[in-house]
């Protein structure tokens, strides 16, 4: 049995909501508009609203399109 490679626990791969705006450098309730409009993607767990990683970077991603769209 193989066994996936563990990250360290400076490399988290969910965040918080506000620690995703923050890596965003967008404000809190922007970011939960974003969530609201399904602009920017999130899981839950249990009641915790959480953002991984690669929807951080997918929302970037979506920005980036966009703008090249608006050009």
């Amino acid at each position: 049995m193989t066994t996936a490679p563990v990250t360290s626990s400076s490399e988290h791969r969910l965040h918080r909501v506000e620690a995703a705006a923050e890596s965003l450098n967008i404000k809190r309730t922007t970011a939960y508009e974003e969530i609201r409009l399904g602009r920017l993607r999130t899981v839950r767990i249990g009641r915790r609203r959480l953002v991984p990683t690669e929807y951080i970077d997918d929302y970037v991603e979506l920005l980036k399109r966009e703008a090249e769209a608006a050009a």
